[in-house]
C-alpha cells in the first residue's frame, strides 16, 4: 500500500476529515473530529512507510507478537495504538485495510451519543 493508497481509502469513510493539526509534515484522518489514522508525510519520503492506528488493546498485543511491522503507537499511547509498516511487505494490502477499518469502527463506537447520533443520520 502506497501513500496515495492509504489516503483514499481512508477519505472515502463516511464522516471523515484530513488535517494537520501538529504540522505539515503529519497527516491526520478524523471521523466526527476524533482521530484514527496517522502518518508522518516526511518519513514517507525518507522511506518509512508507517502508520498509526487506533487498535483494541488485546488485540493489539498479539498483533505485535505475531508481526515484526506491527508495533507499540510511536509517540502514541501505546495500550491503543499500533504502529503498522505498509512498506515492509509482511502486511497485505487487505490486511492492513482490516486495520484501518477497525481503528475506524473503534472511534465510532466511542464517540460521545449525541455524535454518534449524528453520525448515524448522515
Amino acid at each position: 500500500m502506497n501513500i496515495e493508497e492509504f489516503r483514499d481509502y481512508c477519505i472515502a469513510k463516511k464522516a471523515v476529515t484530513e488535517e494537520f493539526p501538529f504540522n505539515e509534515e503529519v497527516l491526520v484522518f478524523k471521523v466526527m473530529g476524533k482521530m484514527f489514522a496517522l502518518t508522518s508525510l516526511k518519513k514517507w519520503e525518507q522511506g518509512d512507510h508507517s502508520i498509526n492506528l487506533k487498535c483494541n488493546p488485546e488485540r493489539s498485543l498479539e498483533l505485535r507478537e505475531q508481526y515484526e511491522g506491527i508495533y507499540s503507537g510511536y509517540h502514541m499511547h501505546g495500550k491503543h495504538w499500533n504502529t503498522v509498516d505498509v512498506g515492509s511487505g509482511e502486511l497485505r494490502p487487505a490486511f492492513i485495510r482490516e486495520l484501518i477499518d477497525h481503528s475506524y469502527e473503534l472511534v465510532v463506537k466511542g464517540l460521545p451519543k449525541k455524535i454518534r447520533e449524528e453520525f448515524e443520520r448522515m
